[in-house]
């Protein structure tokens, strides 16, 4: 099932960037319709909570605001792990970013949009681009 590009957390925080060119490529990236995956929100509770300094209640609200305009969120599976530990030691990946590609490939999703991986480099037919290049 295609459900559109997955996107990473690192490129949701931007939501929140004071470079206005990056928080309207973010927002352009969430209007096209978008997967992400549990992992992808727990990361942004956490970055949100220590970086961004926002209180639950300001997570919970701006939580609230992204899921009615994305692909119901993928669960972590066994199935996820176990491919996302293949990913990752075929590739060099850290686990997490095993997991954020299994996803995206258990999603259907022909596009990673994520800044933490080589942009155009292709993983079991999943194109990671780099939305600020």
């Amino acid at each position: 099932m295609n459900r559109g590009p997955f996107v990473d957390t690192n490129v949701l925080i931007y939501l929140f960037s004071a470079d206005a060119a990056r928080r309207l490529c973010v927002e352009e990236i969430l209007a096209e319709g978008v997967a992400i995956s549990v992992q992808v929100l727990n990361e942004f509770a956490s970055v949100a909570r220590s970086k961004l300094r926002l209180s639950w209640k300001q997570f919970r609200q701006v939580r609230d605001r992204i899921l009615p305009i994305v692909a119901v969120p993928l669960p972590l599976t066994l199935q996820t792990h176990i491919r996302a530990v293949e990913i990752a030691s075929q590739n060099g990946f850290t686990i997490y970013d095993g997991l954020i590609l299994a996803s995206a490939i258990e999603a259907g999703c022909k596009a990673l949009y994520s800044e933490d991986l080589q942009h155009g480099q292709v993983i079991e037919g999943v194109r990671i681009v780099n939305p600020f290049l």
